[in-house]
């Protein structure tokens, strides 16, 4: 005879939601603010009860931001913890690399950081983070505001570098800003010297740089070494702390884009009493993709097609980083951007 007791306690098992994540490697800076983010964010939601009383369980992959790594760390994620969506990845070149396998297996992928403007190739792939085309046209309108009319763009030769360089030369050929010339390196590059000799002799006002931070930092020595006078402007990847403490003087003054860093109150009060620190925008965005997915799983149910139906339906979703929509191919609209420098040593807002 069945215990009727043995039901009533019995614990509900918890809902996983599979997370790739730099963990390790170059971009580890970016995949521990995500893992805060998402830890808060679990923590919360538990503590309300979960998802219709089940708890979230985040199942961390290390993908190193790697599109090999992270394509058998999502494979695992699917077919051993049988998620129905994921966070991740940061790697825009990771994230299309794994976009097939989540459309073939009907699971939801949700990057809080990728600026890919491909992002749509699969219908189950959602970003909440500004699209490369965006970051394009903020670059190309800090060069108009400083009014530099040449230009020159070196850039990392993957999916990011190559979508930020296109992007970028749209929007200042739009602009009327010159681009002279346009210089790509492999991702393994560590001697930019030809590169930049090249660039120097069109003697450009500014140099969009358009790179990782190990890249950019090296790139900004050996430009110095090589008696380049332009001004830079670069994307968010430079703030990463790296590039300044490993750059110090070289970086004074650089022009660089952010997302919109205002978050929410509840946010920061939250995250303050669990790390006693203020949060960073990138631990907002992990924290926004891991309410965003729970709320969709809640009122859909957790299975990957229902998941994504829930997410196409919200308008308005008041984050930690502020309202979200999504159009209908994924990509939340409107996302703000700022500029910002480094005055003595220190992010600050940038003002011309």
């Amino acid at each position: 005879m069945a215990n009727p007791l043995k039901s009533i306690f019995t614990k509900k098992e918890p809902i996983k939601i599979g997370h790739l994540v730099p963990l390790s490697g170059d971009y580890a800076y970016y995949g521990e603010l995500e893992k805060e983010g998402t830890e808060l964010a679990a923590e919360v939601i538990n503590k309300k009860g979960g998802i219709n009383g089940q708890n979230i369980l985040v199942v961390r992959e290390d993908d190193q931001a790697d599109a090999d790594k992270s394509v058998l760390a999502l494979s695992k994620l699917i077919f051993t913890d049988k998620v129905q969506a994921v966070i991740g990845s940061i790697s825009s070149d990771a994230l299309l690399a794994d976009t097939p396998i989540a459309e073939k297996n009907k699971v939801v992928l949700m990057s809080a950081l990728a600026g890919t403007a491909k992002i749509t190739a699969g219908d189950y792939t959602f970003r909440i983070y500004p699209s490369n085309t965006q970051q394009g046209e903020k670059l190309a309108e800090a060069a108009l505001i400083a009014g530099y009319e040449n230009a020159a763009i070196i850039y990392i030769n993957n999916e990011y570098g190559l979508d930020l360089a296109k992007s970028v030369k749209g929007a200042t050929s739009r602009s009327g800003i010159d681009i002279s010339i346009m210089e790509g390196y492999r991702a393994e590059t560590v001697d930019f010297k030809e590169q930049l000799a090249r660039i120097k002799e069109k003697k450009p006002a500014v140099i969009f740089l358009l790179g990782y931070p190990k890249d950019i930092g090296i790139i900004l020595k050996q430009a110095q070494a090589e008696g380049i006078a332009a001004k830079f402007l670069a994307p968010d990847t430079f703030s990463d702390p790296g590039v300044v403490a490993g750059a110090r003087k070289i970086t004074e003054g650089i022009v660089y884009i952010m997302p919109e860093e205002e978050l929410s109150d509840d946010f920061i009060n939250k995250f303050k009493k669990k790390y006693g620190r203020t949060p960073t925008v990138f631990n907002g965005l992990a924290y926004d993709a891991l309410n965003l997915l729970a709320l969709a799983i809640g009122r859909g149910g957790n299975n990957g097609t229902a998941i994504k139906d829930e997410l196409l339906k919200m308008k308005d979703y008041q984050g930690a980083t502020g309202n979200i929509t999504f159009d209908e191919k994924g990509n939340a609209i409107n996302r703000p951007l700022k500029l910002k420098t480094i005055k003595e040593g220190q992010p600050a807002p940038y003002a011309k």
